[in-house]
């Protein structure tokens, strides 16, 4: 894959996952290219893993040289057969291509190895030549034949037909490597078992040349899921397969990469999360334990409230019906602007929210609020709010806007309760400049009367003043003896 390249060790620790989740054959590198490239697959090679060992080699001395120096148990040799690639590329006539395939293949059977040969661009290459060449390969002593397309220009029907067309002349098992510049990698890789291919080169997360190839995942899951083909593969190993290479490759996952992307067994729509909690079957075609994933529900624009209500009795909250339609409404809002709601951002606002004090007993509720501030201006803000019965409007000035906004707050409690603000905490949920902030304060008024309180919001003024003025109806039910002031 461009741009991608392992050490040897991180290597050896994708062969032992591999190994573990039941490959039957690790082609383990490509030893002619690099002096590291052989000392991995060399390391792999010394494991004693139960997965055949196969190196990649052209059809040269040279080449399988260096496999066979690697003590492999598979030699995989290739030439192109394509009428392009032997004009442009080789520069051989068709039987030079077949002389070569044929020495290549006798070459790795009189050291005693397993042979499987490639007949490379196979999918571009004329049917009766691809025969000729398949055919004279296992008369050489091939033990394995293999179909690539290459460039990834097949569709199944034509997979489907090559690989039949291939088995009628060979009476050894077929293999297909499929790659996916047009997206059908899977499909071609299972129209061709569909047509008597006995082995499918596959990679996990679907890596490789360009586009990548036909991804392990997807294969194997369909295999046994729709076909009912025991491949051997340890399925709940998958993931953790899936999560190992994309971190020693760095190659990030599509959260919508099936069967291992973030969003493979993810649900926010609230129809979708109601019939996943009912029902797993309804909305998940496999169990997220057959890959050793697990299921998550999300809150966003789209939550409904029973996944909400799952997630958050998940971390231990449990809202009342009125709190529960707040905390959803505030999420529905947060995904109305565009923003990614994380589980931390969820929690953040379920917990601020359930420690809010009920309406009935607030003496102030904030209406809206309007703030200026620039480097040529003084910070103001005007504060509109509900005192009791009455609508009230303050403005004052600060050194910023959420100073601005607690001293215009200050002015409209100052008729119910004295008070000065003596904590200030600004704090971020998530990361980037999305992230909710999450403000914590604390007041005490002139008969030493101490109240804290927090808010969340995406904007951190409107949490700051959200975090005063419910810590003054906190500060005014202290006063009045109430017990639910905390």
């Amino acid at each position: 894959m461009p741009g991608c390249a392992l050490r040897p060790e991180e290597k050896t620790e994708i062969a032992h996952q591999l190994d573990m989740l039941g490959v039957d054959v690790i082609e383990a590198g490509f030893p002619i290219a690099s002096e590291g490239e052989r000392q991995a697959i060399k390391s792999i090679t010394k494991e004693g893993l139960n997965s055949e060992i196969c190196g990649l080699a052209r059809s040269n001395k040279a080449d399988i040289d260096a496999v066979i120096s690697c003590n492999v148990d598979r030699v995989h040799t290739f030439i192109a057969t394509s009428a392009l690639h032997m004009e442009k590329k080789l520069k051989m006539t068709p039987e030079e291509v077949i002389e070569h395939a044929v020495s290549g293949v006798e070459y790795v059977k009189d050291h005693g190895l397993k042979s499987e040969f490639s007949a490379e661009d196979a999918t571009r290459s004329d049917i009766e030549f691809l025969k000729k060449v398949f055919a004279s390969a296992v008369e050489a002593g091939a033990d394995v034949v293999d179909i690539p397309d290459t460039v990834g220009v097949a569709i199944p029907r034509t997979m489907f037909h090559i690989v039949r067309e291939v088995k009628s002349a060979v009476n050894v098992p077929v293999a297909v490597h499929c790659h996916d510049d047009f997206g059908l990698a899977v499909a071609n890789s299972l129209a061709s078992v569909e047509a008597g291919a006995e082995q499918v080169h596959v990679c996990v997360n679907g890596i490789g040349e360009r586009a990548g190839n036909a991804s392990l995942e997807e294969v194997a899951l369909a295999l046994q899921v729709h076909y009912g083909i025991q491949t051997g593969i340890r399925t709940e190993e998958i993931y953790k397969t899936s999560q190992l290479v994309m971190r020693l490759m760095r190659v990030p996952i599509a959260p919508n990469k099936a069967i291992v992307g973030a969003n493979a067994f993810a649900h926010e729509s609230g129809i979708h999360s109601h019939g996943v909690l009912v029902s797993p079957k309804t909305y998940e075609p496999i169990a997220p334990e057959m890959v050793g994933a697990r299921r998550k529900f999300v809150a966003g624009k789209h939550a409904g409230k029973h996944g909400v209500k799952a997630i958050l009795e998940s971390m231990g909250i449990y809202p009342t019906e009125n709190q529960l339609d707040e905390i959803i409404y505030r999420v529905k809002e947060l995904g109305d602007k565009g923003i990614k709601v994380s589980d931390a951002d969820l929690e953040g606002v379920a917990r601020a929210l359930i420690g809010e004090i009920p309406s009935e007993e607030k003496s102030l509720e904030l209406i809206d609020v309007t703030v200026v501030s620039g480097n040529k201006v003084q910070p103001f803000a005007v504060v509109r709010l509900k005192v009791n019965s009455d609508v009230k409007t303050y403005t004052n000035f600060g050194v910023g806007p959420i100073d601005a906004s607690v001293r215009a707050v200050k002015m409209v409690a100052k008729d119910l309760v004295n008070f000065d603000l003596t904590g200030f905490e600004l704090r971020s949920i998530g990361k980037g400049t999305e992230a909710l902030g999450e403000v914590t304060v604390d007041i005490e008024d002139d008969e030493r009367n101490v109240v804290s309180s927090r808010a969340v919001r995406e904007d951190i003024v409107l949490a700051g003043i959200e975090a005063v003025i419910d810590a003054v109806n906190r500060l005014i039910l202290t006063r009045k003896g109430k017990t639910g002031a905390k």
